[in-house]
């Protein structure tokens, strides 16, 4: 777009643009803004014209957008949330306040750290309610520009690393994280396990059968990765979504698994397994909430973010 015609531009139009890719159809967008479906048609039709772009195509009863639509909206909601919030600052008291948090994460980061983020909520805001889902991606980037979640909270290493090189070349990073602990991942059997006893040596890792949890059901994780770097691989038999039901299935199996170490003591059944070292070096574990940029202003955001790392503070088996 020229700088004549951005001049020109009505910016409603991006406000009805923001509705129709928030809720991929034109009929529940323009009840969302109290206007006629033609309305939202003709204002969109505006916007194409200004752009240059289609923006979005009809789909079923909705509809798609385009990549230039999904690679536009994110700055477009970003703006006028911001320009919202400066406009009509919104304030948030925990004490009063009746918010819905919507978490993803791993079934072991959830034991580790909803017990402590429920007693942070019964002592500050008994109102306000938590939804975990459960994660299902290395890489939630899509969930947070959906808004189909508030927080991702989980290990995403490629992540990072492509945020970090993002923002290292100058290029405007729309994702926040922050630390809340690290965690070591073990080999973990059953307690009479015919390796439980004696040394585990790469030989007899790489000669056992496995169980992987992998939350997009890829039957290759970060182990396999380091396996490969040093010329190894391993027997895979089984994989499965969710920690819990990994500790249960090696609880009564020959079959070996990965596990975060302090995992295992919320398990309920950590008198039946047996942990010992990896024989090969892998990265430590970071545990990262990640979130997007456009929330930082959003009510009560900036305290779930705080409840969340004091939660983490309150987990005993992390670092």
């Amino acid at each position: 777009m020229h700088q004549g015609r951005f001049r020109n531009l009505d910016l409603n139009l991006l406000r009805v643009f923001d509705e129709v890719m928030a809720e991929r159809s034109l009929t529940r967008a323009a009840h969302k803004l109290a206007l006629t479906q033609p309305a939202v048609s003709n204002a969109l039709r505006r916007l194409r014209d200004s752009l240059g772009d289609e923006l979005v195509r009809r789909q079923g009863a909705g509809v798609e957008p385009t990549p230039m639509a999904l690679a536009l909206w994110p700055t477009v909601r970003e703006a006028l949330q911001r320009l919202q919030s400066a406009l009509v600052p919104e304030t948030f008291d925990p004490a009063e306040a009746n918010t819905t948090f919507v978490l993803t994460m791993a079934d072991a980061t959830a034991a580790s750290l909803i017990p402590g983020l429920v007693d942070i909520i019964e002592e500050e805001a008994p109102g306000v309610s938590i939804r975990v889902v459960p994660l299902s991606t290395r890489d939630p980037r899509r969930l947070l520009d959906e808004e189909s979640v508030d927080m991702a909270i989980g290990y995403f290493p490629a992540v990072l690393a492509d945020l970090t090189a993002r923002s290292q070349a100058g290029e405007a990073v729309a994702y926040a994280n922050q630390r809340l602990y690290d965690g070591e991942y073990v080999c973990v059997m059953r307690l009479d396990h015919p390796l439980a006893s004696g040394p585990l040596t790469l030989n007899r890792y790489c000669a056992a059968r496995h169980l992987l949890v992998s939350f997009s059901g890829r039957p290759y994780g970060f182990i396999d990765e380091a396996l490969t770097a040093v010329g190894r691989e391993r027997r895979i038999v089984l994989t499965v979504n969710q920690f819990f039901t990994a500790g249960r299935v090696v609880a009564n199996s020959n079959l070996l698994t990965v596990l975060p170490r302090h995992f295992i003591n919320v398990t309920g059944i950590a008198d039946r397994l047996v942990w010992r070292e990896l024989p090969l070096k892998v990265p430590t574990v970071h545990v990262d909430a990640l979130w997007h940029k456009r929330l930082r202003n959003g009510p009560g955001h900036d305290w779930l973010r705080q409840a969340i790392a004091r939660a983490a503070q309150r987990n005993p088996g992390a670092a």
